[in-house]
């Protein structure tokens, strides 16, 4: 059967038999977040002072940021894996998170004395950054490829970029909850580091395994 022929096919398919393929794939975006959150809880843990961080708009602005990235990559993604889903879809959702990042940032420049944005930047805990919220992020990429595989997406890198996104999102939402260094501007130096890297990952993995 020839490609076009697929698609045509596919496209045709009635909602009962589309839905099996969304449905496999918010399974697999939950049971990620269970792997990735019994990563850290089983390694890391939470810091220790997490209910008092709650209370502070710092900590919360990271969890804004990543649970905005995780949420609109998935929403991309359930368009992704049908046949030209992504053709009109919203991409400009995805820099939601990144705007809700410059806001912050903006404001912790504006509220830090200017001798103080490198060190804030810098953090305690660079390292650690980048290397954790890459870990936590690799069963979400994992198990999002897989469940991309049981669609028919016709962009396959741009959709496993699009995994690697959600599962940065969802790494670097467990790692917020460890991590100590709470400015917007640590966030902004690193997170995306980490993050990007997944996309990345994703990519070149999606080229790969989602080609039909």
């Amino acid at each position: 059967m020839k490609t076009d022929q697929l698609i045509s096919r596919l496209a045709a398919d009635t909602p009962a038999q589309r839905s099996s393929p969304a449905l496999r794939l918010g399974l697999a975006a939950a049971a990620s977040c269970l792997l990735a959150g019994a990563a850290m809880m089983l390694s890391f843990g939470p810091r220790p002072d997490f209910a008092a961080a709650v209370a502070t708009w710092r900590f919360d602005m990271k969890f804004a940021v990543t649970l905005t990235l995780a949420a609109t990559a998935f929403l991309l993604l359930r368009r992704a894996i049908y046949p030209e889903g992504l053709e009109q879809a919203p991409f400009w959702t995805i820099f939601a998170a990144p705007a809700i990042l410059l806001a912050a940032a903006a404001v912790e420049l504006a509220l830090l004395p200017a001798s103080t944005w490198g060190v804030a930047a810098v953090g305690t805990n660079w390292w650690h950054c980048l290397a954790l919220v890459p870990a936590f992020g690799l069963a979400p990429l994992a198990i999002g490829l897989w469940a991309l595989r049981q669609g028919a997406t016709t962009r396959p890198m741009l959709s496993g970029f699009l995994v690697g996104l959600f599962a940065g999102g969802v790494g670097a939402t467990f790692y917020a909850a460890n991590c100590p260094d709470d400015s917007p501007l640590f966030v902004l130096a690193w997170y995306p580091v980490g993050i990007l890297a997944l996309g990345l990952v994703g990519a070149l993995a999606g080229r790969r395994m989602l080609r039909w």
